[in-house]
């Protein structure tokens, strides 16, 4: 499919604005990452709690943060989720030890802020099968109603069930008598024996320190191999200079994404790492796409500077480069508008890296080969003996004139 047709745009003549973008974009990049001491890396990387809760109201978050450094000690951070009543409680790691116990510590202490005096009763919304099942066994056979083991084990995963799909959220214990097999009486000895709380907790995930720093340097040498890898394989393919390109424009998209996170303030963890590595290898597809065109029409000898095949080798690529661009630049914006807060990193990511690998395969990737050429150009004609010079188009049965048979230059249709 293509979109457009004999385009001659000067891409070529437009790449200064770009080309000054892309320094500021690196500056203010750099300059961020020094002000806050490097990138800002999640718990993957760095070791530490992360905490995701579901509040049925959900408390301002310095009330929350406030709350949590009565007990726990280091950095916490509250991050509230748009559209939703989800708070992200993080908490940075002091060692292996003290990790193992952060998750009943904050428990207990958003308990005690939030939720009223429970009175010994069992929270149904944080309440696993088993501990529910053990909790009901006894009262239920005081009350009358007694259940057997596989009875009893089913009931609480009826419950659990019913919790889950309602956001893991119980908002009154009365929902219950919806769930099949809790009668009345049931219902009472639950009423006795629970409540149901303001929060339900998500999910809830820690990383040594050892372990986060294994995972970071592991990362760095993943992207390094990648980006070695493929200026071998480019300079195989094409020559040198190709491939020394190609990995400035992906080195350029890399610093500039991972600068953008410093700014925005994001996180970079495993997610985004695969975001980093997706983005290498599709800036990286697009600028051999280009450089694959260029190479064909010096083949064919087109007419005309090293500067005007390079620009007719973007324009003839132009159709690809907006369709590829264009419906993977939508589904990554989808991701992020959509995704929510886990993917929110991971789709942020792809979408700044689509537009910027996209413009670099042009306006970096192409000017490094076209300087290049011009150097080796002045090099060459102080020798004698010019690199490259502009032929006339010629028909294919009629040899050039005035030229040697091995200079003969083949026709373009």
């Amino acid at each position: 499919m293509e979109i457009f047709k004999q385009t001659n745009f000067d891409f070529l003549g437009k790449k200064w604005p770009f080309i000054i973008l892309s320094l500021v974009l690196t500056a203010a990049g750099l300059i961020s990452l020094a002000v806050n001491g490097g990138p800002r890396y999640g718990i993957d990387f760095n070791g530490g709690a992360l905490m995701d809760v579901n509040f049925i109201k959900r408390p301002s978050a310095e009330a929350i943060r406030s709350a949590l450094h009565k007990r726990l000690t280091g950095e916490i951070e509250v991050q509230e989720v748009a559209n939703s009543q989800e708070v992200l409680i993080s908490t940075n790691a002091r060692d292996e030890k003290s990790l193992q116990a952060v998750r009943s510590d904050m428990i207990a202490t958003l308990n005690a802020a939030f939720n009223s005096d429970t009175g010994g009763k069992l929270d149904i919304e944080n309440a696993g099968q088993t501990a529910l099942a053990d909790r009901l066994r006894d009262p239920l056979a005081q009350a009358g109603a007694a259940l057997s083991d596989d009875r009893l084990q089913a009931l609480a995963n009826q419950i659990a069930n019913y919790r889950d799909t309602h956001s893991g959220l119980v908002r009154n214990l009365d929902e219950l008598s919806a769930v099949p097999g809790v009668t009345p009486k049931i219902l009472g000895v639950i009423k006795q024996e629970c409540f149901a709380g303001n929060f339900n907790i998500r999910s809830f995930e820690f990383v040594g320190p050892k372990i986060g720093a294994d995972l970071r340097q592991q990362a760095i040498n993943v992207v390094l191999i990648a980006l070695g890898a493929m200026l071998v394989y480019i300079a195989f393919r094409f020559e040198w200079i190709y491939g020394v390109a190609a990995v400035i424009a992906v080195f350029h998209d890399t610093i500039i994404t991972i600068g953008l996170f410093s700014i925005f303030r994001k996180e970079i963890d495993l997610t985004v790492i695969a975001a980093l590595l997706t983005l290498v290898g599709y800036s990286m597809n697009d600028t051999i796409v280009t450089f694959d065109r260029i190479r064909e029409n010096l083949k064919l000898q087109v007419r005309g500077s090293f500067t005007h095949i390079v620009n007719l080798s973007i324009n003839q690529t132009l159709s690809r480069t907006v369709l590829t661009s264009g419906l993977t630049f939508l589904t990554a914006l989808s991701l992020f508008l959509f995704g929510g807060q886990v993917l929110n990193g991971f789709s942020f990511g792809l979408v700044v890296g689509i537009i910027i690998g996209t413009y670099s395969s042009i306006f970096i990737a192409s000017p490094i080969l076209i300087f290049w050429q011009n150097v080796s150009e002045r090099r060459h004609r102080g020798r004698g003996t010019p690199v490259f010079e502009s032929r006339p188009r010629t028909s294919p049965n009629k040899p050039v004139k005035n030229v040697k048979p091995e200079k003969t230059v083949k026709a373009v249709k």
